[in-house]
């Protein structure tokens, strides 16, 4: 037998700090949505998943969570991205780095969420690798 053959990431589960102010950071800078309410799996928990038809993001509120020593960062593809520095001005978006980065056949904006994560936003998927 081989291996999976994994195609895309399915979902990302996440603490979140606030859980209204990350849905209404990413429902403002990438228009997800939200895809379900409360998790009653995890009652103890506020929880929303968001997102579109690609992407799912799965928040769960621990106002005492820190990102450091977990995810470096994880990255969407853009497919707008000569938007990107001007949504995330307008958005008053934290941009590191000093703006666009060069990376292999793409650029690559990274931006900070509200629980402090950090995002790489992608002109080409993967880097073109």
């Amino acid at each position: 037998m081989g291996s999976l053959q994994a195609t895309s990431i399915d979902h990302v589960n996440m603490k979140v700090r606030n859980l209204e102010k990350s849905v209404k950071f990413y429902k403002d800078l990438f228009g997800f949505e939200i895809k379900q309410g409360e998790n009653p799996n995890k009652a103890d928990l506020p929880s929303k998943i968001i997102g579109n038809d690609s992407i799912k993001l799965c928040f769960y509120e621990v106002p005492e969570m820190s990102p450091e020593g977990g995810i470096a960062h994880f990255g969407f593809n853009i497919a707008n991205f000569d938007e990107v520095i001007t949504k995330c001005n307008e958005l008053h978006v934290q941009i590191l780095y000093g703006g666009e980065i060069d990376w292999e056949k793409s650029k690559s904006v990274y931006i900070v969420d509200p629980s402090g994560y950090e995002l790489e936003l992608s002109q080409v998927s993967g880097g073109g690798l």
